[in-house]
């Protein structure tokens, strides 16, 4: 049996990550996803808390024959033992898939099998992209699975990202 990991700050989850999985679950017969940054929320960059985030992946992954683990990773400000904290927050796992330089660097240097995983869509499929629609009341919705559409709307978190964005004055 194999157990792969994948981490993103999943600001919402949407389609990109929702076919990466699906890529990966060829793969693997367990998937952890790493809830990055799971300490952030309520920020325009970070508007979704973790457990909001853990809702929106396990219930777009309901269906899937995939069994997956939704974990809350908070931030570490050392790289150097940022593999070992992933690893003493996640169930064990085989290979690790990301595209983001450094995690793969860190991963290896730390002896783990990592894969990258291939991208969709990119130019349209990224976070900031939704939160920018989000934010503007222009279509968010067709780029992210329906499931995610059911918790923003649970958890009024569209009023809270335009909230936010209001008061964000600092740019970022």
């Amino acid at each position: 049996m194999t157990r792969g990991f994948y981490i993103g700050r999943f600001q919402p989850y949407h389609n990109g990550h929702h076919n990466v999985v699906q890529s990966i679950a060829e793969e693997v017969d367990e998937l952890v996803l790493g809830i990055g940054s799971a300490g952030d929320s309520h920020s325009q960059h970070d508007p979704f808390t973790a457990g909001e985030r853990i809702m929106m992946i396990t219930k777009s992954l309901v269906d899937s024959d995939l069994v997956t683990y939704a974990v809350p990773i908070e931030d570490l400000d050392r790289n150097s033992v940022w593999v070992s904290h992933v690893q003493s927050m996640s169930p064990d796992f085989d290979v690790a898939y990301s595209n983001n330089p450094l995690v793969i660097r860190l991963f290896e240097e730390a002896g783990v099998e990592v894969r990258q995983s291939p991208m969709y869509d990119r130019h349209v499929l990224e976070g900031t992209e939704v939160r920018d629609r989000m934010i503007a009341g222009d279509d968010w919705e067709s780029l992210v699975p329906d499931a995610v559409v059911e918790v923003v709307e649970e958890t009024g978190g569209l009023e809270r990202i335009q909230r936010v964005s209001d008061s964000d004055s600092n740019g970022e």
